[in-house]
């Protein structure tokens, strides 16, 4: 009997190695936060981590990011481990991207390409696909030149001069073009969207906002009743889903929009105007929270300066601390000693109060959720008397 072969053809995940310089003032805790953040996002690109490597530096390299020395221990890594990507935790200059591959000769991402790409392969919708297209050939365009090293080698020989830079004159052009070309799109889809919501009527809009990966999904489900996508991933939401929402007979449209994140790139913001402005435009915010987070208070912070940047700060906002359910009591150093932070201790903090109005909920067990609705439906009803002060007829 013939022996029967059996062939592996499933795809092996990417392995990848992190890179992170420590400047002077960002303490080695935050460093270390910032990496595991680069590590979800690996994880959520479908890659697997394989080391860290990081190093204190006053600023960063200008020419390979890290000292020379370093560039050596993680070419070392590299090839010992066999790694197919390095990923460095900030947005590397073309010049830095171009030393850094020819010395290591492997793939190297940086965190805004890294999060191009899950992009990427998370956008359904043509908006969606046309934004990422665009955010993508703005990070390539200054880049350009080093997809084109293989031509390193033909310089200075006769009849040689030349074909390399025209051709990346070339390839410029092409994406020059191509960019207005996607501008312009987005424009016809910005104009599109903003019918759209004129012609959804007079009713109050909400949007959710909140760091990427915080529940927002399960919250629109939660008050919405509908089927949003719901993932253990950074991102897993970039097109902005709209549901009309009845609460003791008051309809309003509720929005869930793309989440936040440190060091998003400033191009990708820009790209997904149009996304934003359902933000922009809303009559209430609702911030989500995710309070299981150690750091949650940090992506509060981030979250405040991305709605500053895009002027939604000034508007009604119910802060929505969410994962109840999986908040673990933490142990606060003090004037007398160590002490154990509850959730009830946390509700009754000075966050807590500041962030007025402001629940805590656990969207997955729906706990508090009449609670959180009577919030919303009180914010609601106060400026629908004040917009349409003849028509009470609803409340």
């Amino acid at each position: 009997m013939a022996k029967i072969k059996i062939y592996d053809t499933a795809v092996r995940p990417e392995t990848a190695l992190l890179v992170s310089v420590i400047p002077q003032g960002l303490s080695e805790e935050k460093a270390h936060e910032y990496l595991e953040e680069l590590e979800f996002l690996v994880q959520t690109a479908g890659g697997i981590t394989k080391g860290i490597i990081t190093q204190k530096l006053t600023y960063p390299d200008r020419s390979t990011y890290v000292g020379a020395g370093k560039l050596e221990d993680i070419k070392a890594f590299v090839i010992a481990e066999e790694i197919d990507m390095v990923v460095f935790d900030d947005e590397l200059s073309p010049s830095q991207l171009r030393n850094i591959e020819r010395e290591l000769q492997v793939k190297i991402l940086d965190r805004s390409n890294l999060i191009l790409d899950i992009f990427a392969s998370h956008a359904k919708s043509a908006q969606a696909k046309t934004q990422v297209e665009l955010a993508q050939l703005q990070y390539l365009l200054p880049r350009l030149t080093r997809l084109w090293t293989h031509l390193e080698r033909q310089r200075g020989g006769i009849g040689m001069r030349g074909p390399g830079e025209s051709q990346i004159e070339t390839d410029r052009r092409i994406i020059l073009n191509k960019i207005t070309v996607l501008k312009e799109r987005l424009d016809l889809i910005d104009k599109q969207n903003e019918t759209q919501r004129k012609n959804r009527g007079e009713m109050i809009r909400v949007a959710l906002v909140g760091y990427t990966n915080v529940g927002k999904s399960t919250i629109m489900n939660m008050i919405s009743k509908s089927d949003v996508l719901i993932e253990n991933k950074l991102f897993a939401t970039l097109d902005t889903t709209v549901r009309k929402v009845v609460i003791d007979n008051l309809p309003f449209l509720l929005s869930d929009t793309v989440g936040f994140i440190r060091k998003l790139p400033h191009h990708l913001v820009e790209c997904f105007k149009s996304t934003l402005d359902e933000v922009r435009e809303a009559d209430v915010l609702i911030h989500a929270v995710d309070i299981s987070h150690p750091n949650f208070e940090d992506h509060i912070i981030a979250v405040n300066e991305t709605l500053k940047d895009i002027g939604a700060l000034d508007k009604p906002i119910i802060t929505v601390f969410n994962k109840i359910d999986a908040y673990v009591p933490t142990v606060e150093e003090g004037e007398e000693g160590e002490k154990t932070v509850t959730l009830e201790d946390f509700e009754n903090s000075w966050m807590a109060k500041n962030a007025d109005p402001a629940i805590f909920i656990s969207a997955t067990n729906k706990t508090n959720l009449e609670e959180f609705k009577q919030k919303l439906y009180d914010i609601i009803v106060e400026i629908h008397r004040e917009r349409y002060p003849y028509n009470n007829l609803l409340y």
